[in-house]
């Protein structure tokens, strides 16, 4: 069908208006689904415009692209730089671009980081940004650390004896993570990531000219005699770990190797780079949850990371970072080189979002969608795909992590899977090492709701079919 109507745009002009949906439907005898898969294949090449209520239109006529220019001596003046360093810096976004890029029309997003704006609180943000901006000097320059009401509820959601003294407001959990490694290991320099884990992390890393070392997870979390063993082998000074509900495998690290964590870092003179990033995107059905590593560390190992975005929106980057000792004023001024501070209006409409009753109601309908998410896509995959492993089920996180029959090619169902409308996450770009077995990662919170849900593994069972036989 695709390849019909391209042979066919000759006949509309740049801008014309291609027969409905439902008047293709009619001539091809294909469903809605599959002339929504043509268009967006035509989309994704740039043939067809299509605007949601009015239709497909013929692309406009491209222009000639402008001579390029020689850039070929960046690659002289890149490779010396590296050639100083003891590890070369490399800064690879694709990890990070695959669950930040908007897929082309027509294709369901599997691979998205955050809310679909059906899920985050829009009406909420828009009221507590308005009477941000008519708090009497709301426009004014921030402390450089922070609000300090917006500090002291952050120290309040941490516990423990944190304090609002203890904690930075930050742009972001990435920039934290950003400002945390750049203070806690030079350049060179290993350091001890989970595995698998965030590309974002292993982004971080690498463009910081950090080595990172991969300890393995199960399904409670950091293994503690492999942690122990990395720390021996390689002298890290830091390890980063996402103890509660991991990315990509959806682990909770257990109350047993909490302790085992903080104590073979503490033997080790290394710190605990805690990123606590979905704390506030828990299941409806997940039980009390375990306290931040940071609530429990009175000698100042674990350097913590949380933030608002995960539970809001990803224009809403607020979030914080605590350390307390000596560490706290080496991060602070790498905060103010960096970025000077957040601005403060969004300071400011993070506490009237966070202080109004808005706030709670949102949280509860977030749980309670996401777990009605988490099982239709559950349900989706053991009616569709029960050739996928999947051995551990999240009570929180918007992601599942299944695995795939050995031997599969990630990168061929990757692009399968697109083809058949559908974007998925594959596995490779979350080990720092050779993985063990090929996997990809599933989200559901970016998506409009269960039934996109099911169309979506339909559409994976495609692919599937394509690339496994």
């Amino acid at each position: 069908m695709a390849e019909r109507l391209r042979r066919e745009l000759d006949r509309y002009s740049p801008g014309g208006k291609l027969p409905s949906s439902r008047a293709l439907v009619d001539r091809f005898r294909v469903s809605p689904v599959t002339v929504s898969r043509a268009l967006a294949q035509l989309a994704a090449e740039g043939l067809v415009v299509t605007r949601p209520g009015a239709g497909a239109f013929r692309a406009p006529a491209r222009t000639a692209p402008a001579p390029a220019g020689d850039t070929s001596w960046q690659e002289v003046a890149l490779s010396a730089e590296s050639a100083a360093e003891l590890v070369p810096r490399s800064v690879d976004a694709s990890g990070v671009l695959v669950s930040l890029a908007a897929p082309p029309p027509g294709v369901i997003e599997f691979n998205g980081g955050y809310l679909h704006s059906s899920l985050q609180p829009e009406r909420a943000m828009a009221a507590a940004l308005s009477r941000a901006g008519r708090r009497p000097g709301a426009w004014g320059r921030p402390p450089m650390e922070g609000l300090a009401e917006l500090r002291e509820w952050f120290a309040r959601g941490i516990g423990g004896s944190c304090t609002a003294a203890e904690v930075l407001i930050t742009a972001g959990g990435q920039s934290a993570l950003t400002t945390a490694l750049r203070a806690l290991a030079p350049p060179g320099a290993p350091v001890l990531v989970e595995s698998p884990t965030y590309p974002g992390m292993l982004a971080i890393a690498r463009a910081a000219g950090l080595r990172p070392v991969p300890v393995p997870v199960d399904a409670d979390g950091v293994k503690p005699a492999l942690l122990a063993d990395a720390f021996r082998a390689s002298g890290a000074p830091a390890f980063v770990c996402q103890p509660l509900f991991q990315n990509p495998t959806g682990a909770v690290l257990a109350p047993e190797r909490r302790r085992e964590v903080l104590r073979i870092a503490r033997e080790a003179g290394a710190f605990v780079v805690e990123d606590d990033f979905v704390r506030r995107l828990v299941h409806e059905d997940a039980g009390p949850l375990p306290r931040p590593l940071a609530a429990d560390d009175p000698d100042g190992v674990v350097v913590h990371v949380c933030s608002l975005t995960k539970a809001t929106s990803p224009s809403f980057r607020v979030s914080a970072l605590a350390a307390r000792g000596p560490v706290l004023e080496r991060l602070r001024a790498i905060q103010v080189v960096d970025t000077f501070f957040v601005p403060r209006p969004l300071q400011e409409a993070a506490l009237e979002l966070v202080g109004s009753p808005a706030w709670p109601r949102h949280l509860r309908a977030v749980a309670s969608e996401l777990k009605a998410r988490r099982d239709a896509m559950t349900g989706a995959l053991a009616l569709h795909l029960p050739e996928i492993a999947l051995p551990h089920v999240p009570s929180g996180g918007y992601h599942l992590w299944p695995r795939l029959p050995d031997g599969t090619d990630e990168a061929a169902l990757t692009a399968a899977a697109l083809r058949a409308g559908v974007a998925i996450a594959p596995g490779r770009p979350y080990f720092s090492a050779e993985p063990p077995a090929p996997h990809i990662r599933l989200s559901f919170a970016a998506v409009a709701g269960t039934g996109e849900i099911a169309e979506g593994v339909r559409r994976l069972r495609t692919a599937c079919d394509e690339v496994l036989g």
